[in-house]
């Protein structure tokens, strides 16, 4: 009996300390699951006042941006619905030590640009320089794409015929802009232009080859068959054998001087013809005269 009782208390003891852990361990989940809770809505609050701010300072920024590009004559268009379509500008002059950087730093404060290409100098005029001793690169004409064609036009409006450079120190002070815009002009029309061009370019080197190659074989060849004939004659000579030496009769083209004397020859002829047969009517002519006046005379009393 005592050992039962003392079983049924140990069951009851150890049944109690069951609960109250499972007690415990529910209340610090609670407690956990509120303070993670607290944590989030503590974090998203924070996330979403830092982005209003951020929202709030990039608004300023951009509104200053305008602002700077409205003063210099380029505002972009703030409509996001619009679809917005390239233009492309032509350059007409490019001063000498004018780059793409500085092409680039110049005309990004208008608006937004995309690809930029300056062409370079003809390779006869390098190779002068090279002779004359500068190594420079100069360009000749270039194109420049902005990403919105009304910008595009503006700036070619307004720039155009005046001075590159604002201030008096900077480079580029003494250029003018010459600037066209090409309307309905995509950068693909460029690329086909620039790659037939290189097309063509390839085509008169490999010609200009061939005829090379066939000149020196035509050369070749005469060389080796006036030494095989050189060759022949000098065997002949050596067995005593008479060599038939070949003449070619070529006729001499008339120079000018003898196509006039021929002309003057034939107009000569013509004109002496000409006074024969006027010589000829006029003694006709005084024959048949003395013979009227015979007869006429005649019949008179």
């Amino acid at each position: 009996m005592p050992a039962q009782e003392e079983e049924e208390d140990r069951r009851s003891t150890t049944h109690e300390e069951e609960e109250d852990r499972r007690s415990t361990t529910q209340e610090e989940e609670e407690d956990r699951r509120s303070t993670t809770e607290e944590e989030e809505e503590d974090r998203k609050q924070t996330v979403e006042e830092e982005e209003e701010d951020t929202i709030r300072d990039d608004g300023d920024a951009v509104e200053i941006k305008q602002k700077k590009r409205t003063l210099k004559g380029a505002a972009l268009t703030s409509s996001s619905d619009r679809k917005c379509v390239p233009g492309i500008l032509y350059l007409g002059h490019i001063p000498p030590r004018f780059r793409p950087k500085h092409l680039r730093n110049l005309m990004s404060v208008y608006g937004e640009i995309g690809r930029v290409f300056l062409q370079p100098e003809d390779g006869e005029v390098k190779k002068r320089k090279r002779k004359a001793g500068s190594r420079r690169c100069d360009f000749t004409e270039g194109w420049v794409e902005f990403r919105d064609k009304r910008v595009a036009k503006r700036v070619a409006a307004s720039l155009h015929n005046t001075p590159m450079a604002t201030r008096k120190r900077q480079t580029f002070t003494s250029d003018l802009w010459c600037i066209k815009y090409l309307h309905r002009f995509q950068w693909t029309h460029l690329s086909e232009r620039l790659a037939y061009e290189q097309m063509v370019l390839k085509q008169r080197l490999r010609t200009e080859v061939s005829q090379a190659k066939r000149e020196t074989n035509f050369y070749l060849d005469t060389v080796d068959k006036s030494a095989h004939m050189d060759k022949v004659r000098k065997r002949k000579k050596d067995d005593a054998q008479q060599v038939e030496e070949r003449t070619w009769d070529f006729t001499q083209r008339q120079t000018e001087e003898e196509i006039q004397k021929k002309k003057k020859k034939r107009k000569d002829a013509i004109s002496q013809k000409q006074q024969d047969k006027d010589r000829l009517h006029q003694h006709k002519s005084q024959s048949n005269v003395s013979l009227l006046a015979k007869i006429f005379n005649s019949h008179q009393p």
